[in-house]
């Protein structure tokens, strides 16, 4: 009986996850300020990645970038790039890339033996104005030729 009980659940479950993540892509904080961001292979490749976009409520307005790669080039450079549209526009379609990294500084993300890698990244956001609104998107980049390599949907965020 328990075994029958656990399935439709575990159902439940997955069903749930799967239609939260598309519905609200920027869950669990769904004001704008807090991004959960998946990076898909471009090309078809089988990689991946994901963004902690986080802001805390604090005076100097730094928004924490925590990035994670997988099935990459092993032992390999990256950058993670974004690009902003004002709330107007009605989409992501700038290719103005910024590099980020350690505030103004880029920062590589380096891959292991697995294709798999993480960095702790950060940008300072004090000059935009409490409330404003972007459109976002994001891209990792190889770090020796700028081909895409992962690439994200489009996102609003809220500087907070």
């Amino acid at each position: 009986m328990r075994k029958n009980i656990f399935l439709p659940l575990l159902g439940l479950v997955l069903l749930t996850s799967l239609f939260g993540c598309a519905k609200y892509p920027d869950a669990p904080d769904s004001s704008g300020f807090n991004l959960n961001i998946v990076l898909r292979g471009v090309a078809k490749l089988p990689s991946a990645g994901y963004i902690e976009f986080r802001q805390d409520p604090d005076t100097a307005r730094i928004i924490d970038l925590n990035t994670f790669i997988h099935k990459l080039e092993p032992n390999h450079s990256y950058l993670l790039q974004r690009a902003v549209n004002p709330i107007s526009d009605p989409g992501c379609s700038s290719t103005a890339w910024l590099t980020l990294g350690l505030g103004l500084q880029p920062q590589d993300i380096q891959t292991d033996k697995n294709g798999d890698g993480s960095a702790d990244l950060w940008r300072a956001v004090t000059s935009i104005a409490r409330g404003t609104q972007f459109h976002i998107h994001f891209q990792v980049v190889d770090a020796n030729t700028l081909a895409p390599v992962l690439s994200s949907d489009c996102y609003i965020y809220t500087v907070r």
